[in-house]
């Protein structure tokens, strides 16, 4: 399982009832948080989501409007009676900024805070369920994407299939992984007659601000579901090009060039107070497309 609870998807400004940020990825054991705009804390109240099980937060980049709700979160969860550590993911300055704010306050949290720098794109977390890398994207100031992509599931072993051939259970863990079945006669047969498909191994990537930058599609390729900022429609291309953002087209176009199945629009400028147009303008390049809607859980 994984799905993805759209917290903020605003620009730099909260406006419309639409929040900066923020979004809570959720697999069968695990809930991520990526960036933490203004009233992060405030939405997950809402739709209550336990901040305390979160584990792991990633921040795509030191703009305001994706981590100055961090500071409030992490006090609160302080204040919630954490203890677990808390991993959190981000370029290297965004460590000396959460310590500066503390030492002002002259406060102290009761769980540890363990800072992953964003350096190179890498592998970043791991468990039995997922696997979470980052790579790079073009925007003003250094700014990374994530990718979430569920580890493949084991093959399901035929029951009717493997007693007709008389394996053993002992055989069925290799036949899981995929292994074809070795006789003591030493007969070999093919794994694909005694089992089926396991389920589809989903994934999801998440491309913070960014401007127009092909390589993206490659990083992400065919992946299920793709967030793509889109700041302004297709008329306010040049501005959104000086200012290492996105139109509506230019998500569509990336997700097309990266063969994904489905495509979120992200980040609106406030200037906008219906963001409908968006998704019509992107679904002429892409037709899978919808717009981010804060409060909806979009199952991948």
């Amino acid at each position: 399982m994984l799905a993805v609870t759209i917290l903020g998807n605003n620009s730099a400004v909260p406006a419309h009832s639409r929040h900066p940020t923020s979004q809570v990825v959720q697999t069968r054991t695990e809930k991520f948080l990526i960036d933490c705009g203004e009233g992060t804390q405030m939405q997950m109240s809402a739709l209550k989501i336990r901040s305390l099980k979160i584990n792991h937060i990633f921040i795509s980049h030191l703009h305001g409007d994706h981590y100055f709700g961090l500071i409030g979160l992490l006090t609160t969860m302080g204040l919630n009676g954490r203890k677990n550590e808390l991993n959190i993911y981000s370029p290297t300055l965004l460590k000396d900024i959460i310590e500066l704010q503390f030492k002002a306050a002259d406060a102290h949290l009761p769980y540890h805070l363990h800072f992953h720098e964003l350096k190179n794109e890498e592998e970043l977390f791991q468990d039995k369920n997922i696997t979470i890398r980052c790579f790079r994207v073009n925007h003003r100031i250094e700014c990374w994407g994530f990718f979430f992509r569920e580890k493949r599931n084991k093959r399901h072993i035929d029951p009717r299939k493997v007693s007709a051939y008389n394996i053993p259970s002992a055989a069925f863990e290799k036949l899981q992984n995929g292994e074809n079945y070795i006789s003591r006669e030493d007969e070999e047969i093919k794994n694909e007659l005694l089992t089926t498909e396991g389920e589809h191994a989903a994934s999801y990537a998440y491309c913070a601000d960014t401007g127009y930058f092909e390589p993206i599609a490659e990083k992400i390729k065919d992946v299920d579901l793709v967030y793509h900022e889109s700041t302004y429609l297709k008329d306010l291309a040049e501005k959104a090009s000086s200012r290492f953002h996105s139109t509506s087209i230019e998500a569509a176009m990336i997700a097309k060039k990266a063969n994904a199945k489905k495509l979120l629009l992200g980040h609106f400028s406030s200037m906008y107070e219906s963001i409908e147009e968006f998704e019509k303008e992107a679904s002429e390049i892409f037709e899978n497309t919808e717009c981010a809607r804060e409060g909806v859980c979009y199952l991948v």
